[in-house]
């Protein structure tokens, strides 16, 4: 099993910036892939980042230029570093893991909250 425990969502005006962080812990020698989903209300959860354990990032075109996963492995934590934000990023972000490199997630964390204020 992994833990995934998300923090530093927050509320924040258009323009601002947030730092995400993902602290695992468990058995996440088994983990291959991170990443950083958000769902907005009304809305299908979808995949803003991720991270594979060699250092590959990948974006989706939205946020390409304004956020970046990053993560220590020292710490065990992942982060996201969202700068520019705008309303339209207004979501609970989730932290998730995958065993394998195709993406599918096999543990969330419990979600934070991003609210961005016109």
């Amino acid at each position: 099993q992994v833990q995934l425990v998300e923090s530093g969502g927050a509320l924040v005006q258009a323009g601002g910036s947030l730092r995400l962080s993902c602290a695992a812990s468990g058995s996440i020698f088994s983990i291959n892939v991170m990443g950083w989903y958000c769902q907005a209300p009304g809305k299908q959860r979808e995949l803003v980042a991720s991270i594979t354990r060699g250092g590959t990032t990948n974006y989706v075109d939205s946020v390409k230029g304004r956020f970046t996963i990053s993560r220590d492995n020292g710490k065990n934590t992942v982060y996201l570093q969202m700068n520019s934000l705008r309303p339209e990023d207004t979501a609970v972000y989730y932290c998730a893991a995958a065993k394998g490199y195709n993406l599918v997630p096999n543990y969330w964390g419990q979600g934070t909250q991003v609210t961005v204020s016109s």
